[in-house]
């Protein structure tokens, strides 16, 4: 009898969504920024395609993404537990529970740093719009959502890690 594939649960407490398997998709020198990060990819239990929901733990320290923005993604965010800090290049804010942020596509960068000696939990979304791609200004990087779903990385010059 051929395997056929596990029904995705009705329902779930979020915080029992196992652990996104690789902590970042970064490359070095850029992966081991996101080591006091870790996501539970809560739309991907339930078969979701058209956009993303991430239950995201933020330790001491720790780092959402690098500052960035998308060209075609939005993006959502919206804070469970502690007080992160919102950095975008227009400033930062401190954000705490129950605040929520969003960015339309090609607008500000953005990330959420952790600050605090506490965890910050937040639940981010996005959208998965094909052909989306990164940009890092801080950073030597530029991102490029391949037709398969995963993100291609390289300098900003285009030559690879």
């Amino acid at each position: 009898m051929p395997d056929t594939p596990a029904k995705p649960p009705l329902a779930i407490k979020a915080e029992d969504a196992p652990l996104r398997t690789k902590p970042s998709n970064y490359p070095e020198p850029f992966f081991s920024r996101m080591l006091n990060r870790e996501k539970r990819p809560l739309g991907d239990m339930f078969g979701l395609a058209s956009f993303g929901v991430n239950l995201t733990t933020l330790m001491p320290g720790g780092e959402s993404a690098l500052l960035h923005r998308h060209s075609k993604q939005d993006e959502f965010v919206y804070v469970l537990e502690g007080t992160p800090t919102l950095v975008t290049d227009a400033g930062e804010v401190e954000l705490a529970p129950g605040m929520c942020a969003g960015f339309p596509a090609a607008g500000l960068a953005h990330q959420l740093v952790n600050r605090t000696q506490r965890n910050v939990v937040y639940l981010e979304i996005g959208d998965r719009t094909p052909g989306d791609e990164g940009s890092y200004p801080n950073d030597d990087l530029k991102a490029a959502l391949g037709p398969d779903g995963k993100w291609r990385f390289t300098r900003k010059d285009g030559t690879p890690y």
